[in-house]
């Protein structure tokens, strides 16, 4: 009798069932690494799941081999969907987690064949969302910046070092308590960026930081330091060019 001791530590997955054959499946798509079958609840008539065998809850569980992987797969499906359904337009969505309206705890994309009226919406951009000032946005960008720079500040436990899903099994099938972490456990250095701000006049004072209004109403140009602070805010400091970034 085949073990199923890892997937025994799992809570209950339909779609493990699927590809362990204990259901009825519309195949569409197989290989060694991935499977893809029509959604028994479709949105419009092929409405396709796109799946990796292996068990796989979100989207940052997934090595980033087999996630290339299924994009690819994906792509040459999607095209298939178009022509057979005759819908030039398609949705492709992943939902990762629980508030992200994941409901199966497997990772799959969706393929979505589109039609107009059919009562479908994802709608972006979000109604119930406020344009943030420019300042906010250039500050999560360069931080967003500094975390792809430094790989200690993102959880590598999605296989970028890895080859595939074969190489990260045992990573996967742990229980959640028992996955290796990769966070870093202490502040990364400092790091210098660059954050566009606009300005009526030069002769303001230097120490005013980007966020904070100018008499005029506009906000000072200028080069700025961009750090965390003790208690995971951000910190603003000006510097020259000829600074010393690297403190």
């Amino acid at each position: 009798m085949t073990s199923h001791t890892a997937q025994d530590r799992q809570q209950h997955c339909t779609f493990c069932d699927l590809i362990h054959g204990a259901a009825e499946v519309s195949i569409c798509h197989e290989d060694s690494d991935a499977i893809a079958f029509m959604d028994i609840q479709p949105v419009n008539h092929g409405h396709v799941l796109v799946v990796p065998r292996q068990h796989y809850e979100s989207l940052l569980d997934v090595p980033q081999e087999l996630g290339l992987h299924l994009f690819r797969v994906t792509m040459r499906l999607a095209n298939a969907v178009r022509h057979v359904t005759g819908c030039e337009d398609l949705n492709i969505v992943v939902n990762s987690g629980k508030a992200a309206g994941q409901d199966e705890p497997h990772y799959h994309v969706h393929i979505i064949p589109r039609r107009d009226g059919d009562g479908f919406d994802i709608q972006l951009p979000f109604n119930g969302s406020e344009m943030p000032d420019r300042t906010v946005l250039d500050a999560y960008a360069a931080r967003i910046i500094a975390a792809l720079r430094d790989p200690m500040r993102i959880d590598d436990s999605h296989g970028s070092s890895g080859t595939g899903a074969k190489a990260s099994a045992t990573t996967a099938s742990a229980p959640p308590t028992e996955r290796p972490s990769y966070r870093a456990t202490s502040r990364p250095s400092d790091r210098a960026v660059a954050l566009p701000t606009f300005s009526e006049s030069d002769a303001q004072n230097d120490e005013q930081p980007p966020d904070t209004p100018s008499e005029s109403g506009q906000r000072r140009a200028g080069r700025w330091r961009v750090f965390e602070g003790a208690h995971g805010e951000l910190r603003y400091e000006p510097f020259s060019d000829g600074a010393d970034t690297t403190s």
